[in-house]
């Protein structure tokens, strides 16, 4: 009788009152599998021409510069416009022995490059300039 008397007096009662107005104010967000944002992209790129081979799934392209490929959603290969034949395998990139280190980034590993060129022939994407 006594637990009926305290649920029932006005403190058990302004208790029970508000736990169910908390209860009913609960919101449950679900964003499920649906798709990601798009990663922002750059308003414009430069109209210098220095160009680069790059992939997106089987279809290889050449474009005038990196900032163009990777706008378009593509990988940079390497260096220079991209060669035909020899099937779909990736060709073999001679890069300089310029020390300007660069980190790199593959399926989440981080690695440490001399240089770009020998990233990106890694078929790593740079991250940041200098040792990672």
């Amino acid at each position: 009788m006594r637990f009926l008397a305290a649920i029932f007096s006005r403190q058990g009662f302004a208790i029970l009152f508000l736990s169910a107005i908390l209860g009913a104010c609960t919101v449950v967000v679900d964003e499920g599998p649906g798709p990601r944002p798009p990663r922002p992209e750059p308003q414009f790129c430069p109209k210098h021409y220095e160009p680069v081979c790059a992939r997106r799934g089987g279809d290889r392209q050449t474009f005038a510069n990196a900032c163009l490929a990777e706008r378009a959603g593509y990988r940079i290969l390497r260096d220079g416009e991209c060669r035909d034949g020899g099937g779909d395998g990736e060709e073999q990139t001679f890069c300089t022995r310029e020390y300007a280190p660069v980190c790199a980034r593959r399926h989440g590993e981080l690695r440490t490059f001399p240089n770009e060129c020998e990233a990106r022939a890694a078929d790593y994407n740079v991250v940041d300039d200098g040792p990672c």
